[in-house]
C-alpha cells in the first residue's frame, strides 16, 4: 500500500520495481488526501486500485484519521509506504499500522526534521546531508531508522539543486529497502530496525 499527495515519482519507482518477480512486492492500492494528482494517474495507468480521502470532507483530523486507517486496513497490507504523503499519521492509523509504515525524509535524521531539510542543511553549512528511511511513529521524522544515504553539499548548491540530488538518492534507497523489508521481514529492537522476524 502506498499513500501519496503529489506527482508520484517515488511511487513510479516502486511500481517499476514491482514488475520484477524477484522484487517480491505487490502494490495492493494507492491512496491520497488529494484528488486529481499525477500520482493517482500513475497508479491507475498500471491497474492499481486507488482511493481519495480529503481532509476537507471531515469535521476534524481525528475523524479523517479513523477513516484512513479503516480504508487502508481493508486492503490488508503488510507495509504502508508514505511516498510524498503530506499528512501526519494520527493515533488511529498508528494503532493499526505503527511499526510497519515507512516514510522518507530529505536529511540525515535526527538532523533537520520537518518540511525544509535541504534548506536547513544549507543554512547550517553542513558538508554532507542525505536522506533517511524510517518507521513512522507519532513524532515528526523521529521514528526508528531503517536506512540512510549520504549526499555531499556542493559549494554552488541552492535548495533546489541539493533537493533534486537528495531525491534521486532517496528514491533508490526507498526502492531497495521496501523490497528488502518485504522479502526478509523486519522487527524493531528498541530503536534498531533488524531484518528478519523478531527473536523468540
Amino acid at each position: 500500500m502506498v499513500l501519496v499527495s503529489g506527482s508520484g515519482t517515488n511511487l513510479q519507482a516502486l511500481i517499476d520495481a514491482s514488475t520484477s518477480p524477484d522484487y517480491g512486492v505487490e502494490i495492493v492500492a494507492v491512496g491520497s488526501d488529494r484528488p486529481g494528482i499525477l500520482a493517482l494517474e500513475r497508479a491507475e495507468k498500471h491497474g492499481v486500485e486507488t482511493f481519495v480521502l480529503e481532509t476537507s470532507s471531515y469535521a476534524d483530523r481525528a475523524s479523517w484519521d479513523i477513516d484512513l486507517a479503516a480504508k487502508v486496513e481493508g486492503f490488508d497490507p503488510d507495509l504502508v509506504v508514505l511516498a510524498g504523503f503530506m499528512k501526519l499519521a494520527g493515533p488511529a492509523f498508528l494503532a493499526l499500522f505503527g511499526g510497519r509504515t515507512l516514510n522518507t525524509h530529505p536529511a540525515l535524521s535526527p538532523s533537520f526534521p520537518g518540511m525544509h531539510g535541504p534548506r536547513d542543511a544549507l543554512a547550517y553549512g553542513v558538508k554532507i546531508t542525505g536522506a533517511t528511511l524510517f518507521v513512522v511513529d507519532e513524532g515528526v521524522d523521529t521514528g526508528p531508522i531503517v536506512a540512510q544515504v549520504a549526499v555531499p553539499v556542493l559549494d554552488d548548491d541552492d535548495e533546489d539543486t541539493l533537493h533534486e540530488r537528495i531525491k534521486a538518492s532517496e528514491r533508490a534507497m526507498l526502492v531497495e529497502w521496501v523490497g528488502k523489508l518485504a522479502r526478509e521481514n523486519f522487527h524493531i529492537d528498541d530503536r534498531a530496525v533488524r531484518l528478519g522476524g523478531a527473536p523468540t
